[in-house]
């Protein structure tokens, strides 16, 4: 990398690694005040045994604390269809559950309906990420809906999944 500015290094890697595909979440959970989100697309499964996944908030969200304090919460995994409810669970000072269905998991944190996939959690481990956290969470009970395909997430934009045709796919 031959950049010799922090912008000019974090623009190249805005745009260099934007070039990976990811889905998307929401995490959520409930408060005395109410439920509360963030969006999410740098989730991954972390390990089996036991039971992780990771995801980064950035130090400048205002939600991840309040969730954190919680120490229960869910990984909501958005189907194609929830590009609107993306939208709205990034933006900061408005209510982000305005509209939104949702149903309690076992131990009430809430799952947005329609939801391609969801992990409830409990808070296992953060560590220092930068302008980010990497948060290490244990999945106490988990749930998807097949059928349904991904959100994703590629060089700044919302995209659709389309299965590749190959002579090579399982029959």
């Amino acid at each position: 990398m031959n950049q010799t500015t922090t912008e000019s290094v974090s623009e190249q890697m805005r745009d260099v690694l934007g070039h990976f595909c990811s889905g998307i979440t929401v995490i959520t959970a409930r408060t005395n005040s109410g439920p509360i989100g963030f969006t999410c697309q740098s989730f991954a499964s972390l390990s089996i045994d036991p039971a992780l996944v990771s995801f980064s908030p950035a130090r400048s969200s205002t939600t991840w604390p309040a969730i954190r304090q919680v120490g229960v919460f869910a990984v909501n995994v958005l189907a194609d269809d929830h590009i609107a409810a993306s939208a709205a669970f990034s933006r900061s000072g408005t209510d982000k559950f305005a509209g939104v269905q949702w149903q309690p998991a076992p131990a009430g944190s809430p799952l947005l309906d329609g939801a391609l996939a969801w992990a409830e959690c409990r808070l296992w481990a953060e560590y220092d990420g930068g302008d980010h956290t990497i948060v290490a969470a244990q999945v106490t009970d988990l749930g998807a809906a097949p059928a349904k395909s991904p959100l994703l997430y590629y060089r700044g934009k919302y995209h659709l999944a389309q299965p590749a045709v190959t002579d090579d796919a399982p029959r």
